[in-house]
């Protein structure tokens, strides 16, 4: 579901950046120009790319002026070509310059990940799989980084360690095998939330099948046994994999009949892209 930002719930991470940004004030600005003086201005893509943030970056003019008129020209999601203008804004020229940076790298860090997102999905059209992210974001970014990822087609796996229960390698070393894992888990797991296991090779996979297990993990698995993996239980449990899924292998990772493609690369390898703001007089 692509929900939207929700304010002012993100408020308080929001002025945090601003206050990284600005201090104590914007000094050039400030011995530049007089403070009611007025300047309109537009964001602008300088390349292709599927727009995400705009909802950020009005809040984050309107943190600082609430008088300054934004208008955003492109929804969240829709795919420009380079020229065209993003959110046009006219107000206060000292908030709209000391605003300035914070919402460019908010908008042009979404962008890329809401383009990278929409280029995988492209690459896996019309097959099984669907893609899905992990929790390896930026930290304080997570929940505007996963915005992004449900912008460009994809889905969100765990938000937090709180809503979905994944039990990986570590607690298997840990606990003593995939089948006293799973047991552990069985006995004291909430019914609500979803129980997924981690295996790294087809032995664990058998074993977590034998213990009950309905959704499964294949990490850094080859192609030889993920292939094997569906042909012996597709159908029986669902199968995801994870592990160095890029734009190079994705297309022939969804051939393979699996579920689901968990890829770290759309929020930890996303690039930025290219947006810019131009101001001018009134």
């Amino acid at each position: 579901m692509k929900k939207p930002p929700s304010f002012p719930e993100n408020d308080q991470l929001l002025r945090s950046f601003l206050r990284e940004d600005i201090g104590t004030g914007d000094v050039t600005s400030r011995l530049i120009f007089l403070p009611g003086q007025e300047a309109h201005a537009q964001v602008v893509a300088r390349e292709t790319l599927v727009f995400c943030g705009g909802p950020y970056a009005e809040r984050i003019f309107h943190l600082l002026d609430p008088d300054i008129r934004v208008n955003r020209e492109v929804p969240d999601g829709e795919e420009v070509e380079a020229g065209r203008h993003l959110i046009i804004l006219q107000g206060k020229v000292l908030p709209l310059l000391a605003g300035e940076r914070v919402a460019l790298n908010l908008l042009q860090r979404l962008s890329g990940i809401s383009t990278l997102t929409a280029r995988l999905m492209k690459m896996i059209e019309g097959k099984k799989a669907r893609l899905r992210d992990t929790r390896k974001t930026t930290p304080g970014l997570r929940e505007l980084e996963k915005y992004a990822v449900r912008i460009g087609g994809g889905e969100n796996h765990r938000i937090r360690l709180d809503d979905g229960i994944l039990i990986k390698t570590n607690h298997i070393r840990v606990a003593g095998g995939v089948r006293e894992a799973y047991r552990r888990i069985q006995e004291g797991a909430l019914p609500s939330l979803p129980i997924e296991i981690e295996v790294q090779n087809l032995d664990e996979l058998e074993e977590a099948v034998q213990a009950g297990a309905t959704v499964v993990l294949l990490d850094n698995m080859s192609p030889d046994d993920i292939r094997q993996a569906v042909a012996g239980y597709g159908g029986k449990v669902e199968l995801e994999v994870s592990g160095g899924v890029t734009e190079g292998n994705i297309s022939a990772l969804a051939d393979t009949g699996v579920d689901f493609l968990s890829a770290g690369a759309v929020t930890h390898s996303a690039r930025w892209m290219n947006i810019a703001m131009e101001v001018n007089a009134v």
